[in-house]
């Protein structure tokens, strides 16, 4: 099985979206292996974003994530870094196809488009040891049935 890392963002979180998105991960069959919720101090942002510095929108970017609480998790499931991109659409919450989450959530063109989810495994396992030290293991009871 495959992991990934996602983070929903400041704006999701202000917007009461947090519960709602995590549901449509738990619906799609996606096991939530670690959560946790706080604001990320400076230094963990710009890890998170190390691939963007020194681009226009990087200073920005960082302060947005750093401005109120963030929820970071991981997820587990068959091909979940595609699965998880494709769920969460397009960049621009504009160019966002309905059904995705920027898509239904999100009409913004910066950085404010709800979730960060990573590019690819490499990046997912990165990004996860950026905000996880340690990931548990358990059985879903279900997973016989995805």
């Amino acid at each position: 099985m495959e992991r990934t890392f996602i983070m929903i963002k400041p704006d999701a979180v202000q917007r009461g979206l947090v519960g709602r998105i995590i549901s449509r991960f738990e619906d799609k069959g996606l096991k939530l292996v670690a959560i946790d919720m706080g604001v990320p101090c400076r230094e963990t942002a710009e890890a998170l974003y190390a691939a963007h510095a020194g681009q226009a929108f990087y200073d920005a970017l960082i302060e947005f994530t750093t401005s109120s609480p963030t929820v970071a998790m991981v997820v587990e499931g068959r091909n979940t870094v595609e699965v998880v991109r494709r769920m969460v659409g397009a960049r621009a919450g504009t160019e966002a196809l309905p059904g995705t989450i920027r898509g239904d959530f999100s009409i913004t063109d910066g950085n404010r488009n709800l979730v960060h989810a990573s590019d690819n495994v490499e990046d997912a396992k990165r990004e996860m040891a950026i905000f996880f030290e340690e990931l548990p293991e358990y059985d879903l009871s279900v997973k016989n049935w995805l």
